[in-house]
Order: structure tokens, then C-alpha cells, then sequence
């Protein structure tokens, strides 16, 4: 079991006692390492399975760690030992200690949409505010170890007040339905162990041994709850990667990891170094990047002996416009597949999930198969499905899907009754639910409240329908966008946002709106990406941690965008996370790494200019490869 380690793993492996952490680098074998030290202290005899606690992110984690250590040790033994997510663990203990904090054994935890909903009615028609936003408050309070009555009154929010008030009432209706959230899964077993001295003792005394995963994750309320599980014994080993740490927006304190050893008293630190799954050129970019990042511990990933030696050089590629961009990308790997690649060894990284669309489009005309992965195809997304189905029943007013779904959106007060009328008035007449609307309102039919709205809703679409064989096709789509306030109506988000825009964008790519809806007839009808092997994969830099390819394209390298301006506006240390997304980027490749940038870029139907990334010239010029369009210069200060 050992001989098959580095001295840096054996050495993590063999430390038993006392507060560890293990400082793993991107491809240095921290699975091996957490799997193998666990059965290690089974098969010596420090603790029996059922005395071991291993806790991970996500349950796929945790499945591939059970499945190693069943074949350390015997099956029977691996199925005893507490691994599981945060949340698991902490369901597990409260279905036996719920009653010591006023709940029934057999409380229901209510997922992302059920908790919306709860807060939906609690807000009772006041619709200043998102249930979407409140519950992000919530859970970020929650994140944060806070109670209800714990919310300082200076609390950074921009609805303090009214968000406490609301937290109170909804922690008040959860306990009526004897339910909780997933962020009360660790907040209550927080509580049960700071309330309860029997049961954290309990605890404290049957987990001798505490392993946790991706430590730099943790949030604040985490953080508490393991320290209060390892108080006595201190047998903690925390392994994770300060370099790795994107996921501030989401709750997660990078202090955490980096105050190891003033929390811990009298910790070790081992750092693993040897990377397993990159090439020297890319090794020495991440390396020579995330060393610009002043809140880490260090360390320097090297290529473990006799694996992939200096490989190729890291890509640097600038394009005139993003199409250019996106045109390279895919016919770089077009030329690739051809040449007999595996289209699943290769993965497109965009920074925001708007950026995908002009990759499908590119991959769609070159017949490439693809995947988007952790999230929605572009035009799967409600927010550009809701423009498309006004531009559907503009160009079509029979049809009746795309009348359904944006009638009330936003939302126009049309109640059920309403609607349910239009639709039975559409049935006797034999018409579409657009003519049944024009015909009810013409003739006195809807009630006086829908009248007006009614009214409001089809002179709109008239006067659209006069402008479509004069006006250009965007500005028509402009004004649309404007007349029916979508945006600030429905309170999107930056993201969202931005992929509304991108709709705009994708207008101005084709000569009509029906060529428009022809390509998104087309996008729609492709085979499912999911159901295809060897399918490229594209995803946002988030969702790709964790992963390796082969071939790793990272496009849109450009100020403001990468780095993301909006992260650096939110946060001091935005700068420092941009950089550390970057690090995780570079680290996916095995082979190759191509970074794009375009000198211009379109934003909302109008072309902008683009300046490089700053993180290209933290990048160590040896180890790059420059090819740029004809017409694009980079000064000499660009590049160490």
C-alpha cells in the first residue's frame, strides 16, 4: 500500500496524530493520499471503521473514496466508516438528536425550490423583492454560522431589515412543518454541539479520527463544526489546495485553510508537489501565475518523475473578434478530431456561461459533437427562451406555446381565471389563443381589470408587426426588449443578464428573425450532448475543478472579462479569486493549453474593444507560444 507512494504521500499518509494539513496541488494525488491514510489507520489498528469520520463536497467524491478504500480493506469494514458530504453527515446526526432541538425524528428537508416557495408566500404579492434573492441571503447567513436573531444590525446587505425579518419568519414556518433547509442541516447540528455538551462529547469521543476534503471550501459554519468535533483529540487532517480556492460567492472562506496552523494548535503542514497529470510548460505557467497572489501558503508543482516531461508550449493566441474566436477554437479541434483525437479529451473554459453560445454555433456548422456541461445550452435558458418565444409569436401569432408562456411574463396580472378563459374562448372558436385575446378585448368579453393589460398586449405586438418589414431586425428587437422592461422586471442577475443581451448579439448574426428561429429550430432538434461518448465538453471554469483533459482551450482572456470586473468590484480580494480560477483553468490540461483573447468583442449588439488580460503577462515567457492575427500588436511589457 505505501510502496506505491511518493515520499510526500507516505509521509501525509503515515502522520496520524495530531492536526494535519496536507497542501495538494492540482494532479498531486490527494484522493490517493485521503483514501489510502484512512486505510492505513484501519489495518494498524489506531481505530476501528465506525471511529473514522470522511468528509467530502459532493456524494460522487465520496462514492469514489468508498470505492478505493474497498479495495484497501475489506468491503465490510470500508461500508462502516462515516464518509459522506457535510450535509449527509449532518442529516445523519440530526435523525437521531432532532428531538433535542424541538423537531420530529422524521423532519423533511426542503430542496432550492421548496424553500423558494416558502419564501414566495411569505412575501404574500410583494414583489420589490426575489425569492431567489432572499433565499441567497439566507443561505449566506446561514453559511456564516447565523441564526436568525444573530444577524448584526450592520449587516452588508441591501435589504437588512426586511431580510431579517423575513429569515425570522421563515425559520418560524419551517419549524411548523417540521422541515429544514439544507443550510439548517449544519447550522442545527452547529447548534445541537454548541448547546448540548452530552452529545458533542458523544461525538467528539466516536470520531478518534477526522479526514476532510477540499478544505479550502469550507464556509465559516463548517469551519465551527468540525472544530467542535475534533476538540480533544485534535486528530484532524484537512487536505486541500489555497490555489484552488473559487468559490468566495458561494460562501466559502479561503481563511479557513490559510489560518490552519493558528487554529490548530501545534499543526503540520506537508505540501504535495508532484504532479501527475500536466506537462512541465503548463506546470511552470500556473506556477509562475498563482505566485502573483499574495493570500496562499506556497508551494511549487513540479512534473513527478518519468511522467510527461516538458510537453508543448502553453498556447497564446489573439484574434481580431470574439466569431474569429470561437472559429479558431472550433477548427482547431475539427482538424484534431479528423487526425483521430477523442472529442472527450477536449474541453472549451469560458469564464461566463453567455460566452457559449458562439462556440455551439461554431461546433453545430463543422458537425462537431459537444456537451454542455453543469449547466443549459444557450438557448435552453429561460431567460433567452422567453425573448425567442416573443419573437416566435411575433413572426407567428398561431403560436399558441409561445403566447403561453410569455402572456405573463413579466408579469401583466393575468390571473388563472383570466388565462383559463382566453384558452376555453380559443377552444369554441376554433382560433389561436393570440386571436381569442384580440377578439375577447374587441368585444367586451374579459373583465375590466384584464382589459387595459389585454388591450396594452396586443396593440404592442401591432405596432411590432408594422415595424418588421422597415426596421432593422435589431433595432426592432431593441425596442421590443424595451417596451416590455423584461430586465428590470423580472430582476435578473448578472448572468442572466448578460445571456439576454447575448440574444441581442445573436439577432445581429443573421439577416432576418426567421433565419434567427431557424438556427434555433435547429439548435434544439441536436441530438442530446449528454447521451453522445466523445462529445467536447464545454463548461464554465467553476464547473470544470476537479477535471482533466487532454487539450484545454481558455477563451476570452481579456480585462473585464477575465478578470471578471463584476468579481472585482464585489470583493477586495476579487483580483486574488480571478487569479485563482485561472490557476484551476490552466491546471485542467494535460497536453495542451490554448489561451485566447479577441481584440474586439460584441456587447449587447455593439462591437467594443478589448484589452489582453492582465494575467497573460504573469505568464513566463519561456514556457509561451505567441500567435497573433495580423493587425494585433502586444508590446514587450506584456510579457515577463
Amino acid at each position: 500500500m505505501l510502496s506505491e507512494l511518493n515520499q510526500e504521500q507516505k509521509e501525509a499518509v503515515t502522520t496520524t496524530e495530531g492536526p494535519l494539513l496536507v497542501l495538494a496541488g492540482a494532479g498531486t494525488g490527494k484522493t490517493k493520499v485521503l483514501t489510502t491514510r484512512l486505510a492505513y489507520i484501519i489495518n494498524e489498528g489506531k481505530a476501528r471503521p465506525f471511529e473514522c469520520l470522511a468528509v467530502t463536497f459532493t456524494n460522487k467524491a465520496a462514492r469514489e473514496m468508498r470505492e478505493r478504500l474497498e479495495n484497501l480493506i475489506s468491503g465490510e469494514n470500508a461500508a462502516d466508516v462515516w464518509m459522506g458530504t457535510f450535509h449527509g453527515i449532518c442529516l445523519r446526526i440530526l435523525r437521531v438528536n432532532a428531538e433535542k432541538l424541538g423537531y420530529a425524528k422524521n423532519f423533511v428537508v426542503y430542496g432550492e425550490d421548496d424553500s423558494e416557495k416558502l419564501i414566495k408566500e411569505i412575501l404574500n404579492g410583494d414583489d420589490r423583492y426575489q425569492p431567489k434573492t432572499i433565499m441567497n441571503i439566507i443561505s449566506r447567513w446561514k453559511d456564516q454560522a447565523l441564526t436568525w436573531d444573530k444577524v448584526p444590525d450592520n449587516y452588508n446587505s441591501d435589504l437588512p431589515t426586511e431580510a431579517r425579518k423575513i429569515y425570522e419568519t421563515y425559520q418560524k414556518r419551517l419549524r411548523e412543518m417540521n422541515a429544514m433547509d439544507f443550510g439548517d442541516l449544519i447550522l442545527n447540528t452547529l447548534t445541537l454541539l454548541q448547546t448540548d455538551t452530552a452529545t458533542a462529547t458523544k461525538y467528539q469521543n466516536k470520531f478518534r479520527y477526522i479526514m476532510v476534503d477540499e478544505y479550502q471550501d469550507t464556509n465559516i459554519a463548517q469551519y465551527l463544526w468540525l472544530k467542535l468535533l475534533s476538540m480533544g483529540h485534535n486528530n484532524i487532517a484537512c487536505v486541500g489546495d489555497d490555489d484552488q480556492s473559487i468559490y468566495a460567492w458561494r460562501g466559502a472562506e479561503i481563511a479557513n485553510i490559510l489560518r490552519f496552523e493558528q487554529d490548530f494548535a501545534g499543526a503540520k503542514i506537508i505540501r504535495l508537489e508532484s504532479n501527475y497529470r500536466s506537462t512541465q510548460h503548463i506546470l511552470a505557467c500556473a506556477s509562475r501565475l498563482i505566485a502573483h497572489n499574495s493570500q496562499r501558503l506556497g508551494k511549487d508543482l513540479k512534473v513527478a518523475p518519468n511522467i510527461n516531461g516538458n510537453g508543448e508550449k502553453v498556447v497564446i493566441r489573439g484574434v481580431f473578434n470574439d466569431r474569429a474566436e470561437a472559429d479558431f477554437v472550433a477548427n482547431t479541434i475539427r482538424n484534431a478530431l479528423n487526425n483521430g483525437m477523442n472529442g472527450g479529451k477536449i474541453a472549451v473554459l469560458v469564464r461566463a456561461s453567455f460566452m457559449t453560445r458562439l462556440f455551439e454555433e461554431a461546433f453545430l456548422i463543422r458537425a462537431i459533437k459537444y456537451r454542455i456541461t453543469g449547466g443549459l445550452r444557450f438557448y435552453e435558458r429561460k431567460e433567452v427562451m422567453d425573448i425567442i418565444a416573443y419573437i416566435r409569436l411575433l413572426l407567428n401569432r398561431n403560436d399558441d406555446m409561445a403566447f403561453s408562456r410569455i402572456i405573463n411574463t413579466p408579469r401583466r396580472g393575468f390571473g388563472n381565471t383570466a388565462l383559463n378563459n382566453i384558452r376555453q374562448y380559443a377552444y369554441d372558436k376554433g382560433c389561436s389563443f393570440f386571436e381569442a385575446l384580440t377578439e375577447m378585448t374587441s368585444n367586451d368579453i374579459l373583465k375590466k381589470a384584464a382589459k387595459k393589460t389585454a388591450e396594452d398586449f396586443v396593440n404592442m405586438f401591432a405596432e411590432w408587426r408594422q415595424r418588421l418589414d422597415t426596421d432593422d431586425h435589431c433595432e426592432l428587437l431593441k425596442k421590443m426588449l424595451t417596451d416590455i422592461d423584461y430586465v428590470a422586471k423580472m430582476k435578473l442577475d448578472r448572468e442572466r443578464e448578460e445571456n439576454f443581451s447575448e440574444v441581442v448579439k445573436s439577432l445581429s448574426d443573421f439577416r432576418t428573425m426567421e433565419n434567427l428561429m431557424e438556427h434555433v429550430s435547429l439548435d434544439f432538434g441536436a441530438e442530446e450532448a449528454d447521451t453522445m461518448t466523445g462529445c467536447v465538453s464545454i463548461m464554465t471554469l467553476h464547473a470544470a475543478k476537479g477535471l482533466e483533459f487532454d487539450c484545454v482551450f481558455l477563451p476570452g482572456w481579456e480585462d473585464g472579462l477575465f478578470p471578471s470586473s463584476k468579481t472585482m468590484d464585489e470583493s477586495p480580494d476579487g483580483l486574488e479569486e480571478e487569479r485563482r480560477l485561472a490557476y484551476v483553468g490552466i491546471t485542467r490540461g494535460r497536453r495542451n493549453v490554448i489561451i485566447s483573447f479577441a481584440a474586439n468583442r460584441k456587447v449587447y449588439d455593439q462591437w467594443m474593444r478589448s484589452q489582453p488580460s492582465r494575467f497573460l503577462s504573469e505568464l513566463p515567457k519561456n514556457n509561451i507560444k505567441l500567435w497573433l492575427d495580423r493587425g494585433i500588436v502586444l508590446t514587450e511589457r506584456l510579457y515577463e
